[in-house]
């Protein structure tokens, strides 16, 4: 019989331990490198290419759909038009022709606000929106010309054509620039470019359309008093002048009381729509009501003859073709490009924001980058069949989805009787009274104004809120170019200083937990009471050129002071553990940065370890052989594993 050696419990303890902790290093080293091993990120150019897929072919996969799920991704009429049926389509019928007593008269005011002639907002409701109907993915959103965007128009356009001096080539100006907005917005939804929409934030949209909405009603006053001369600036100190000094000599008081009187109907019927929801249809119909009365009045009456001024003479007939028109190679092409990228910049946010809105309303999601290519190639159609451009509105969205339309086609039967009025009835909208298209264009403003909206913007965020002002204040008192530029510029410089001044923030474990957590958020967060092992975490999303030396600026402040606040002897360890969860990419000038914090951080005696490196940052690290520098046993893919590493193999 074999005699077994005596080994007692402890060395079997010991033994057992050691076998443990062999284990847990094996399993941090393979996790290391699964890490390390990540395959390479896609390349910019093959993320485009896959957006463009994603959007073209969405079901891609299935080979089996063929040209069918083409075409049914970029119409999605072909998708949902499967399931239409009788009831969908008396729902839609009767919202269309709602929608059209609502886009009728709107469409010539905003025409005139635009410097066109009436025509040309009524061919605007309805070629773009039998586009969209088509392309579009949104049931409620009401295509055609819209304040905010013939504003924009009215005030760029003239410093390069005078409407005055030469119409016909202010209307073909306008034609080439409604095909760059329509060209540039299908691009930003090819190349799923959405993100350019968003730098005009939600608080400069808010400033933008109440500035918008106070400017557009000054001009108004010029159809309401009935004046001949006017100023063509946009600024409120202009239009005001230009009010006071023409009011008192060519003002015609029958024609402005023509025009309160019906403002007033309007703003009444407004507020009981308002107030009963059954009665949206009232508010709806009533600038149509409006018109057809003034009409008669001033015809039964003559009170043209008496200052009230008329529409006179408004073409009729379907769409004429402008795409002969269109100023491709002439001097101007510059500047209609980049008026046409500032009008689809614009016409893109506030139709998005009205579709998403409504959208989440009904309990789906709407694709921006697919509403992008609708709206492009509803705007590039348009510049052919003489529209200007076109987009969502929110007045006539709101009746849209009031009068209960299921889908796009109430669009369709909008468009068409457009068409039939365009057809049959233009001749008798010769008497209708200018003044009342400026109350039609008045009574629709105060949807534009969000005074709680501003209000809340202000509670929430001030740097926010003085981006709303800058866009306010800039469209009011200087232009539009202006304050879109400010809104922009305000916005920019808040990303700016947030990127720039990035918070480097002490990170503590939360008790009972495994979560490491910013001490100065959580309070009961338990710093590390090893000496010698600092955990810092990374609070921006992109180590670069711009914040790459303030980083490390910052870091290496927090660890001579944590060296100096905690009394260390000279013989051990110090490691610093750099949480790199929130930073999606680095540049060269952030890797520069990291080495000479590595190498500062070396001269001090100090072990540098790093912890989640996302995908953009380890590829680039290992590219630039930082990863070799450091070691991979100092790579970890969480806060806790590192510091239970460096706490097991006693390096501090």
């Amino acid at each position: 019989m074999v005699s077994l050696p005596n080994v007692s419990s402890v060395e079997l303890h010991n033994n057992n331990q050691q076998q443990q902790q062999d284990l847990e290093d094996s399993g941090r080293t393979e996790r290391a490198k699964w890490l390390i091993n990540s395959p390479e990120p896609p390349y910019l150019w093959q993320e485009l290419v896959s957006g463009i897929r994603k959007n073209v072919f969405p079901h891609r996969g299935n080979h089996s759909l063929g040209a069918m799920c083409f075409f049914q991704a970029l119409f999605p009429i072909l998708r949902w038009g499967k399931t239409y049926n009788a009831s969908k389509l008396k729902d839609d019928f009767m919202a269309g022709l709602t929608l059209a007593s609502l886009s009728i008269p709107q469409s010539i005011g905003y025409a005139n606000i635009a410097k066109l002639d009436p025509q040309n907002g009524l061919y605007t409701s309805a070629v773009p929106p039998l586009i969209y109907a088509l392309m579009g993915s949104s049931r409620e959103i009401a295509i055609g010309p819209v304040a905010v965007v013939s504003m924009l128009l009215s005030s760029m356009v003239p410093n390069v054509v005078d409407p005055v001096v030469d119409p016909s080539g202010y209307r073909k100006f306008v034609f080439t620039v409604t095909f760059f907005a329509g060209t540039f917005q299908a691009i930003f939804g090819l190349f799923r470019l959405g993100f350019l929409v968003d730098f005009l934030s939600h608080a400069a949209i808010v400033g933008f359309m109440a500035g918008a909405a106070i400017v557009i009603g000054l001009q108004q006053l010029k159809g309401l008093f009935g004046l001949n001369h006017f100023t063509t600036k946009t600024d409120v100190v202009s239009v005001l002048g230009s009010v006071l000094k023409s009011v008192p000599h060519e003002w015609h008081p029958l024609n402005f009381s023509l025009g309160c009187l019906f403002l007033v109907f309007l703003l009444v019927a407004r507020s009981i729509g308002r107030r009963n929801k059954k009665l949206f249809w009232l508010p709806a119909i009533a600038p149509l009501l409006s018109v057809i009365l003034s009409t008669l009045i001033v015809y039964l009456t003559k009170a043209d003859e008496h200052g009230v001024k008329i529409i006179k003479h408004l073409k009729g007939g379907l769409n004429r073709s402008s795409l002969h028109q269109l100023q491709l190679n002439g001097p101007h092409v510059a500047q209609a490009a980049k008026i046409g990228l500032i009008s689809a910049v614009v016409a893109l946010t506030e139709a998005i924001a009205v579709g998403r809105s409504f959208a989440s309303i009904k309990g789906y999601h709407l694709d921006g980058n697919k509403e992008m290519m609708a709206m492009g190639f509803m705007n590039v159609a348009g510049s052919f069949t003489s529209c200007y451009v076109a987009t969502g509105s929110f007045s006539r969205t709101a009746v849209n989805f009031s009068a209960g339309c299921q889908t796009a086609v109430s669009n369709i039967v909008m468009a068409i009787t457009v068409v039939v009025a365009l057809e049959l009835f233009t001749k008798l909208l010769y008497y209708t009274p200018i003044s009342i298209l400026a109350s039609i264009i008045l009574s629709a403003l105060p949807g534009l104004i969000d005074i709680n909206e501003a209000y809340y913007i202000w509670k929430v965020d001030k740097l926010d809120f003085l981006a709303c002002l800058g866009a306010f204040f800039g469209v009011l008192f200087v232009s539009v170019e202006i304050g879109l530029l400010a809104a922009v510029t305000i916005s920019f410089a808040k990303i700016l200083l947030n990127s720039i001044r990035p918070s480097v923030e002490q990170l503590g474990r939360l008790p009972r937990t495994d979560t490491f957590c910013e001490v100065n958020q959580y309070p009961m967060a338990i710093e590390s009471e090893t000496p010698g092992l600092l955990t810092l975490g990374m609070n921006s999303g992109l180590l670069c050129f711009a914040n790459a030396n303030c980083i490390r600026e910052r870091i290496m402040r927090l660890v001579t002071e944590e060296g100096g606040t905690k009394e260390t002897e000279k013989d051990t360890g110090q490691i610093l553990i750099l949480d790199m969860s929130n930073v999606m990419n680095i540049d060269t000038s952030g890797i520069f940065a990291l080495e000479e914090l590595h190498n500062n951080l070396v001269s001090l005696g100090i072990k540098l370890a790093m912890v989640n490196l996302r995908w953009q940052v380890i590829h680039k690290l290992k590219v630039a052989k930082f990863v070799e520098k450091i070691g991979i046993e100092w790579i970890f893919l969480t806060v806790g594993e590192a510091v239970d590493a460096c706490l097991a193999s006693k390096l501090v």
